[in-house]
């Protein structure tokens, strides 16, 4: 088969497709012949070097959707042939409220999705939706999971709240706005640019800031009317502070990320004399994947894709995500 293969940390260029040896499925594994794939942030922290224990070469990827091919011992063989979106979030366990200790992401330390084929436990395998096409359900796996445990789960977002989700245009982003407007929440988003913000509004945001201005918070207060009742962020680092200040007193602020690195200081007495919460996620469970997927399907939300690469351009993919243009996910069609 060809993949995506990551031979050294650093470029982009790095990334190039080779012939790969066909996967075989062990007992309670399958196989599924992908149709698309999508790019994560994660797949360019490990291109970077940002992830501990990375062994090379790897097959990147944690989004596919596709047909399965082949199953082992004790998977149903009637599967075969079935149309199917993976869960990335891999042997979660028992415990709803926490992962487990074989709980891992898809793409590292196995060989992931950005190929022709993947092998993954066949309880990781949903129906994949018929209204969505292959690249937008191969679109939704981590980041529509991600922000459905954060919002849903962890932060349990409400009716009518106004909610504050930070740097529109990234993957999670993207859904974290879906969902929480299905829920009937009021969103509202921030981002370094104005044609962000015009999408996101076209997308139904009610509002937003651009957190180049020096005054984005005292903006976001006045939309809100005295500000966020729930914040999503996954930035981070130095603007982390100013979230815990414009969130309204009994709020909560839930964080899944540092993409900006980690914020040098808290101040505690934000928390306590707000009686605010803050509340950290990261992936989610089989349930809730099937609950997310849910609303993609039957819900009627559709996710954002960016741009489609096919996978022999998936250097090129990789440069699109290092320039952080995309508004929504960037998808390899297979």
């Amino acid at each position: 088969m060809k993949a995506a293969v990551l031979h050294a940390l650093g470029d982009p260029d790095n990334v190039r497709v080779d012939e790969r040896p066909d996967p075989a499925p062990g007992p309670d594994e399958a196989v599924v012949r992908l149709r698309a794939a999508a790019l994560n942030h994660r797949d360019a922290w490990i291109r970077r070097g940002l992830y501990a224990g990375i062994t090379l070469p790897v097959v990147l990827g944690s989004d596919g959707a596709g047909t399965v091919a082949a199953v082992g011992d004790g998977v149903d063989r009637a599967l075969v042939g079935a149309a199917v979106v993976i869960n990335p979030s891999l042997e979660w366990g028992d415990d709803e409220r926490a992962q487990g200790p074989k709980w891992r992401i898809l793409g590292l330390p196995e060989d992931g999705t950005h190929a022709e084929q993947v092998k993954v436990p066949a309880s990781s395998l949903f129906p994949k939706p018929p209204e969505l096409s292959w690249e937008e359900a191969a679109a939704i796996p981590l980041a529509g999971l991600t922000a459905y445990r954060a919002l849903v789960s962890r932060a349990g977002v409400r009716q009518g709240e106004r909610v504050l989700v930070t740097g529109i245009g990234g993957g999670v982003a993207t859904f974290a706005l879906a969902i929480a407007k299905s829920f009937g929440a009021r969103v509202f988003v921030t981002s370094g640019t104005e044609a962000k913000l015009a999408r996101a509004r076209a997308l139904g945001a009610d509002g937003g800031a651009n957190y180049t201005d020096d005054d984005w918070t005292k903006q976001i207060v006045a939309m809100t009317e005295g500000g966020p009742d729930l914040v999503v962020d996954s930035a981070g680092g130095t603007t982390f502070a100013k979230l815990l200040e414009i969130v309204r007193p009994g709020g909560r602020v839930v964080t899944y990320g540092a993409t900006t690195g980690s914020p040098s200081t808290i101040e505690i007495r934000r928390l306590f004399w707000k009686q605010a919460a803050l509340v950290g996620s990261t992936m989610g469970t089989p349930r809730e994947f099937a609950a997310m997927l849910a609303l993609y399907g039957d819900g009627g939300l559709r996710p954002v894709v960016d741009r489609i690469f096919p996978l022999a351009d998936i250097a090129a993919a990789h440069r699109r995500m290092d320039s952080a243009g995309q508004f929504g996910k960037i998808v390899i069609g297979i």
